[in-house]
């Protein structure tokens, strides 16, 4: 490792060499910034979506795939639904739906955590291919006492591979750290030289603080914590924040609801907006752009309507 590596919205994949044990790093400001330009959250609520975000990318990271990956909590608690989604080249977008409640703006403890998912959620993991008509879902129980464990417990499952996960959010960044056992041949010669290499990178990301994730330069941190091996760092992809709401795809939706009932709603309030979820932009639709949506082979000029 030599030249300092800052980290600023970009993902990374490091390796121990010859050993069969890889990483992957992710750390967000502008996208983390971006996603909650019009929302506010509570601190422990703001916490848990930055790390389900961040989530999201380091799974994402571990595969090869064309198409969108989609973590979603779900349960009976604070927070009834939250998702983070990362395409396949690393754009990401989340929300949370919470009670209102007061969270206070302290740190996201486990009993937090716990208030947040309730006793009785799932933890889903979906991936969807944008060259063949497929989609994979995992899903597990919401056991642990917090995000990064329900996540090894994901990995453990549906994927087989021991997985260790470090998570991390305030108000300025959004960062995780992963690593993974690959496979290794039982009675092989390497057999218990890769398996002591494991248990020594589990041992260092167990005293990775969430400190160093939001700040440390990333070369120092790795050289802090698995320092017992070579590592090589690839270079980097860059992350970014994108909602793919636009106004034909709104359009679309209210053309399915019918030109009676939009005539209605009209009626009613003198215009129809549409708030997209992941990023609360809102659309406005007046009765021109309606009229223009039932056009006969026409499509309305609705961006012109966007607030």
């Amino acid at each position: 490792m030599t030249t300092p590596l800052t980290i600023q919205d970009e993902v990374r994949r490091f390796i121990l060499e010859r050993l069969p044990v890889r990483g992957h790093f992710v750390r967000l400001q502008s996208a983390w910034s971006a996603l909650r330009e019009h929302r506010d959250y509570p601190g422990p609520v703001r916490e848990l979506l930055g790390q389900a975000v961040s989530a999201s990318v380091l799974l994402a990271a571990t595969l090869k795939f064309r198409g969108t990956l989609t973590l979603q909590l779900q349960g009976n608690g604070a927070a009834r639904l939250l998702v983070a989604q990362c395409t396949d080249d690393f754009g990401v977008r989340a929300l949370v739906r919470t009670e209102d409640e007061d969270f206070g703006n302290g740190s996201l403890t486990p009993e937090l955590f716990r208030q947040l998912v309730g006793t009785d959620g799932r933890l889903a993991v979906t991936i969807e291919s944008a060259e063949r008509d497929a989609r994979y879902q995992g899903i597990v129980p919401l056991t642990g006492a917090t995000l990064a464990e329900c996540l090894e417990a994901y990995f453990a499952t549906s994927e087989q591979l021991p997985t260790r996960v470090r998570l991390a959010a305030d108000a300025s960044h959004a960062a995780g750290l992963l690593i993974q056992r690959l496979p290794i041949a039982e009675g092989s010669p390497d057999e218990e030289t890769g398996l002591a290499a494991w248990a020594d990178a589990e041992r260092g990301i167990l005293t990775v603080q969430a400190e160093e994730l939001l700040a440390a330069p990333l070369d120092e941190m790795l050289l802090r914590h698995f320092r017992e091996h070579d590592l090589r760092v690839f270079s980097g992809a860059p992350v970014r924040f994108e909602c793919r709401c636009a106004p034909a795809r709104v359009a679309n939706v209210l053309r399915a609801l019918g030109e009676a009932e939009l005539r209605d709603v009209l009626a009613e309030q003198g215009a129809i907006v549409v708030t997209c979820d992941f990023c609360n932009r809102p659309y406005r639709f007046d009765a021109v752009d309606v009229g223009g949506l039932f056009a006969p082979g026409g499509s309305p000029e609705v961006s012109r309507s966007i607030q």
